[in-house]
């Protein structure tokens, strides 16, 4: 279709250089043709200059469909009064006029009408006519006949009194009709050429490049803008928490080996090989390659001889410690894998052990059920201090000062168990969003078992705390379900428009 109506605007002006389509409204209907699809080709033939176009604008008054109805059966105050007059002088009641009529708003406008006319009055409940039909003139009528006769053109044809009476009775609305008029532009042609875009393959191997017409090339304008990129919400969390363990004076562990051996994650934790924590229903397990190649073979000896028969003050686990067991390779299931091999290698530095602070923000794996609060992967935050002679008292202080540095002030702690810390704790604090005291987090010390076999002085002691950075980041940016935080349902406009992350610092 727009095909033939392109090709028939060029042939309307191919006739002489003046040729004029003087407004394409009617001359789309005498072809019967769409005004809409002529108006897209004259603009399409006027991008490539075959065409030059002035717009029109043309004015008219279209009747309304209540309009269509006074055209065919009288206004409504005629109607009403026609309705009384063969009622005779007893009248009719509201309920009946409407009967008669033929609805509740031709009755009241066409009583109201009548009443301000003098048409009619009212005796008693009832309306009387005063007047016969052929008493009064239905100006509405004829006026709207006047517009039908006049295609909405009025041009003095009603006065403006007579027109605004018509539009506040909803009878008559103005409209606005653009349209174009059409001459030859610099460029016509009696038939429209198509011109290339690119140059192609074909085009060079067929030769046709030659004579194939192209669109004009502007190498003077400029590409599309290209956006920056945007931290997602837990990077900005993750940033500040950063800045925050580096103020503590801690240092960064790499945590970029996503993949670990059994050995690390659970072994050398003193976390027995019959966990259920070790069961595939728990834990991700790597099938290729399924084994690692190999651990620091003394160390290793030494974490065996902890499981099998204990040591520093231990009675151990008293079970067969199997090697290949130890060797299997999984996705890490906390960032303590790492911290297990920084306290091995702070054990062994040349010049012996120095006290140190760790910390690692990083993504671990748990096989679990994905809900609104779970994922099979999240962000750990970890931090702990290996010092000589440290106490319960340090690690509660130590959580204290951190958490007071992202604006949690109301802390409890409460025992707990885990397989590698004793004591332990878990640590909640007050949700003042929520007004309930919720977990953020879990802490503890490493146990004698796990601290001996790595080789550090005997009155050596490690605090450790940890907790998820998904919880912080969803009670931060007040997001509900973490799917819409971390995974394939996350908005991109989210991540565009998520704000800063500031955490108050409160030291009071």
């Amino acid at each position: 279709m727009t095909e033939a109506i392109e090709e028939a605007i060029l042939q309307h002006l191919a006739p002489a250089p003046d040729a004029t389509i003087e407004d394409t409204f009617p001359w789309a209907a005498s072809n019967n043709f769409d005004h809409n699809a002529v108006v897209g080709s004259v603009k399409s033939l006027s991008v490539e200059a075959y065409v030059s176009a002035t717009e029109l604008s043309t004015s008219f008054y279209t009747l309304s469909k209540e309009a269509q109805g006074v055209l065919q059966h009288g206004s409504h105050e005629v109607r009403v009064l026609r309705a009384l007059v063969q009622a005779g002088q007893d009248g009719l009641t509201m309920a009946d006029l409407q009967s008669q009529v033929g609805g509740k708003d031709v009755c009241k406008i066409g009583m109201g009408n009548c009443m301000k006319h003098k048409w009619a009055k009212k005796d008693g409940d009832k309306l009387v006519a005063l007047l016969g039909v052929k008493d009064v003139t239905d100006e509405t009528q004829g006026q709207l006949q006047k517009v039908q006769e006049a295609n909405g053109v009025l041009n003095g044809i009603l006065n403006d009194k007579e027109i605004n009476l018509l539009k506040r009775r909803k009878l008559i609305s103005l409209v606005t009709r653009k349209s174009y008029s059409v001459v030859r532009g610099k460029d016509y042609m009696p038939k429209r050429v198509k011109k290339a875009a690119d140059l192609t393959k074909e085009m060079l191997d067929s030769g046709e490049w030659k004579t194939m017409p192209f669109k004009p090339y502007n190498f003077l304008t400029l590409g599309e803008k290209v956006g920056g990129g945007y931290l997602h919400p837990l990077l900005k969390v993750r940033a500040e928490f950063r800045k925050i363990l580096m103020q503590m004076g801690f240092q960064e562990m790499p945590t970029n080996k996503w993949v670990e051996s059994s050995f690390w994650n659970f072994d050398s934790l003193f976390q027995p090989q019959s966990h259920p924590a070790r069961d595939a229903h728990d834990t991700f397990f790597i099938k290729e390659p399924a084994s690692t190649v190999s651990v620091p073979e003394d160390y290793f000896q030494r974490v065996k001889d902890m499981h099998e028969r204990g040591g520093a003050g231990s009675i151990g686990y008293r079970y067969d410690f199997k090697r290949e067991e130890a060797f299997k390779n999984l996705l890490r299931t906390h960032t303590t894998a790492i911290s297990s091999q920084m306290l091995y290698k702070l054990a062994n530095q040349p010049g012996g052990f120095q006290p140190a602070r760790y910390f690692s923000i990083d993504r671990v794996f748990r096989n679990e059920t994905m809900d609104a609060t779970h994922l099979c992967e999240f962000h750990q935050v970890e931090g702990l201090v290996a010092d000589y002679d440290l106490s319960l008292g340090d690690l509660i202080g130590t959580i204290e000062t951190f958490f007071k540095k992202i604006g949690i002030t109301q802390l409890r702690f409460k025992p707990a168990f885990n397989p590698y810390t004793e004591p332990s704790m878990e640590i909640f604090g007050y949700h003042p969003d929520l007004k309930k005291w919720t977990e953020i987090g879990n802490s503890g010390m490493f146990r004698p078992e796990m601290l001996a076999p790595m080789g550090l002085p005997e009155n050596v002691r490690v605090i450790a705390w940890g907790l998820s950075l998904e919880r912080p980041t969803m009670i931060k940016y007040r997001i509900k379900n973490i799917r819409d935080l971390f995974g394939h349902k996350v908005e991109m406009a989210r991540t565009r428009t998520a704000p800063i992350c500031r955490f108050d610092n409160v030291t009071a």
